[in-house]
C-alpha cells in the first residue's frame, strides 16, 4: 500500500548520508522532498503543513546540529512524527465493564465492513472472547446473507431474524424519493444484544448499512442505531484506496455518528493511500486495526510505531516474531532446538514443518517484507515466485517416509519416481537434493558454533553441546618465490584492510558483524531488534 511514500522517503534520507553537518538549506531541500512525497501519497494537505513544519522545527533545533549523526537524527525526527500523526499509541477495544460489549460497525457501502466484521470476531474469539454477528444491514442486496456466510467461515453465530434485501432492488422507493423499507435495523440491533445476553455471549458485533455516498438517510439510520443500542465502541471502516475522498467522509461520519475508532480494509492495495492515513490526525480518532487481506485471518491491530517503521523501510520484526509464536508450535520448536544441540541430521519432515509455518504467517514473500532495509530489494521480492515453493513442497511430498529422512538413499531411480509423482524434472529434484545437503551441512556447522561459511558466529551460539574448539590451523609459509610471496603479502594487507572497514562479506553478501550497514545507528532499529544483533 505504501510502497510509493516508502521509496521516495527513503531516497530522501539517502542524500543526506555521508554529511557531517545540516546547513539551513539541506534542511530545506529535505521537507521540501518530504512534502512532496507526501502529497504524491494523497496525505491531506493540512496533515503535511503540520508534519512538515514539526519536522522542519526540529530539525534546526539543538537535536539535530548536536548529534554525532545529523543524517540518522533526521530520519529519528521524521519517524517520531509520522507516528504522531498515525495516531501515537496503540489502542485496541475498551471492553463493558458489564458484558456484553457492544461494537457498532458505520462506513459507506462497498468499505469492506461485513467482511470485517466476520475478522473482527474470529480476532476477538482468538482472545478468548465469544462473539454474536447482528446481520442489521437490511438495504444492500444479499447483506444478512453474506454476513452469514462470512460468520460461517469465522466460526462465529449471527443473528438475523430479517432477510432483508434479497431480490437485488435497489434503495430508492418508486417515487425517486426516500429510502425502500426491507426491515427495522433498529429494532433488529436491540433484539441482536438482548439474544446475546441470553446465550452468553460477551461481545456484540453490529454491522450497519452503508451507501454509495454520505447522504442524510445513512446518517440518521446509523445515528438511530447509535442512541437504541448505546454501543461501547462505533468502528468507522474506510477503504484505504478510496484517495482524498477519506478525509471529507471521516468527517462527515464523526459529526453524525461520532465514532470512537477507525479501521482501515484493503490495506493490502496498491493504492497510494496516504489520505488513510490522514483520518486519524484530522478526526482525532485513533486507527484500532487494519484488514490486510481477502481471507478472514487476514486482520490484525494497527500499532503507529510498527506501521511507521515499514514505511521508512525500518522493518516490523516485532510483528514478524509475533506471527511467528502463533505459526510455530511450541513443542516442534524445542524438538527442533533439541535436533539443532544434538546435531541431528535436518530432515525433510522437519522442511515440511517449516513450510507450514511459513503459510501460516503469510508466506516467504511477507516474512521477508517485514524485515529492515528490505525495501532496497523490492525488485527481488517481487519476483520471488510463491509457486516455487509448491514445487518443492509437491517433490518432498513425493518422497516416501523412508526417503524423507534418509536424502542420502535417494538414488536414480527413486528420483526419476519422485520427479514423476511431482510433476517436474529429475534436474529439479537433483538440485533440490544438491540444496538440501548443503543446508544440512550449514546447520551443523552452525551447531557446533562456527557460524556460516564466512560469517562470524551467531550471537548467544556458544561452542555447541559439547563445546568444541576448532583447532588453530597450522599458519603456512611463505613462498620462496620472490613474485608469489609478494602477491600473497599484498592479498594478506588487502584482506586485513577489508576486516577493519566492515568490507568483509558473508557468503549472502551481508557486511560482517551485525550484517547491517556500517553507518546504520543502532537506536533507529525498531524495538526489540537488537536482541537479534545480540546487543
Amino acid at each position: 500500500m505504501f510502497t510509493s511514500l516508502s521509496d521516495r522517503l527513503t531516497a530522501t534520507f539517502k542524500n543526506l548520508r555521508g554529511k557531517g553537518r545540516l546547513s539551513e538549506s539541506d534542511v530545506n531541500a529535505t521537507v521540501r522532498d518530504i512534502r512532496l512525497a507526501l502529497l504524491d501519497a494523497d496525505v491531506a494537505l493540512p496533515v503535511v503543513k503540520k508534519f512538515t513544519s514539526a519536522v522542519r522545527e526540529r530539525a534546526l533545533g539543538a537535536e539535530v546540529s548536536g548529534a554525532l549523526n545529523p543524517a540518522q537524527q533526521v530520519v529519528k525526527i521524521v519517524n517520531e512524527e509520522l507516528v504522531d500523526i498515525l495516531g501515537g499509541a496503540t489502542r485496541t477495544i475498551q471492553f463493558a465493564k458489564n458484558p456484553p460489549t457492544v461494537i457498532m460497525l458505520a462506513g459507506l457501502q462497498g468499505s469492506g465492513k461485513t467482511t470485517l466484521a466476520g475478522k473482527l470476531a474470529r480476532w476477538l474469539k482468538e482472545q478468548g472472547h465469544t462473539p454474536i454477528l447482528v446481520a442489521a444491514d437490511l438495504q444492500r442486496p444479499n447483506a444478512v446473507t453474506q454476513l452469514e456466510v462470512v460468520g460461517e467461515r469465522a466460526g462465529v453465530p449471527v443473528f438475523a431474524p430479517e432477510r432483508g434485501n434479497v431480490g437485488g432492488h435497489d434503495a430508492v422507493g418508486p417515487t425517486g424519493e426516500g429510502t425502500r423499507s426491507f426491515g427495522d435495523p433498529v429494532s433488529v440491533s436491540r433484539a441482536g444484544i438482548e439474544q446475546a445476553r441470553r446465550a452468553q455471549h460477551d461481545v456484540v458485533i453490529v454491522d450497519t448499512a452503508g451507501r454509495l455516498a454520505v447522504d442524510a438517510n445513512l446518517m440518521q439510520q446509523a445515528a438511530d442505531i447509535r442512541t437504541a443500542i448505546s454501543p461501547d465502541e462505533v468502528l468507522f471502516v474506510i477503504d484505504a484506496m478510496i484517495g482524498q475522498a477519506a478525509v471529507d467522509t471521516a468527517l462527515a461520519f464523526q459529526e453524525g455518528v461520532d465514532f470512537t475508532g477507525v479501521v482501515l480494509s484493503k490495506l493490502d492495495g496498491d493504492a497510494r493511500g496516504g489520505a488513510a492515513l490522514s483520518v486519524a490526525s484530522v478526526t482525532g480518532r485513533p486507527i484500532m486495526f487494519a484488514s490486510t487481506g481477502e481471507g478472514v485471518k487476514d486482520f490484525e491491530v494497527f500499532h503507529p510505531d510498527r506501521m511507521a517503521s515499514r514505511i521508512l523501510d525500518m522493518g516490523d520484526v516485532l510483528t514478524l516474531i509475533e506471527q511467528a509464536e502463533k505459526a510455530f508450535d511450541a513443542s516442534q520448536a524445542q524438538e527442533m532446538q533439541r535436533k539443532f544441540l544434538a546435531e541431528e541430521d535436518f530432515t525433510f519432515d522437519d522442511f515440511l514443518q517449516q513450510m507450514s509455518a511459513l503459510k501460516k504467517m503469510g508466506g516467504m514473500k511477507a516474512m521477508l517484507g517485514m524485515m529492515p532495509g528490505m525495501g532496497q530489494m523490492k525488485a527481488q521480492l517481487d519476483n520471488l515466485d510463491p509457486r516455487e515453493f509448491d514445487r518443492i513442497e509437491a517433490m518432498v511430498r513425493s518422497m516416501t517416509p523412508f526417503e524423507r529422512t534418509h536424502s542420502k538413499q535417494i538414488n536414480g531411480s527413486r528420483r526419476l519416481r519422485i520427479a514423476k509423482g511431482s510433476g517436474v524434472e529429475v534436474s529439479e529434484v537433483n538440485a533440490l537434493l544438491e540444496r538440501f545437503t548443503e543446508a544440512q551441512k550449514m546447520m551443523k556447522q552452525l551447531a557446533r558454533g562456527g557460524g556460516l561459511p564466512g560469517m562470524p558466529g551467531l550471537p548467544g551460539m556458544g561452542g555447541g553441546k559439547k563445546g568444541r574448539q576448532q583447532q588453530p590451523q597450522r599458519k603456512k609459509s611463505k613462498s620462496g618465490n620472490p613474485a608469489k610471496r609478494a602477491a600473497e603479502e599484498r592479498a594478506a594487507a588487502e584482506k586485513a584492510s577489508a576486516a577493519k572497514t566492515g568490507g568483509g562479506g558473508s557468503a549472502f553478501g551481508a557486511p560482517a558483524g551485525d550484517g547491517l550497514p556500517a553507518d546504520l545507528d543502532p537506536t533507529q532499529l525498531p524495538a526489540g531488534f537488537e536482541k537479534f544483533l545480540g546487543r
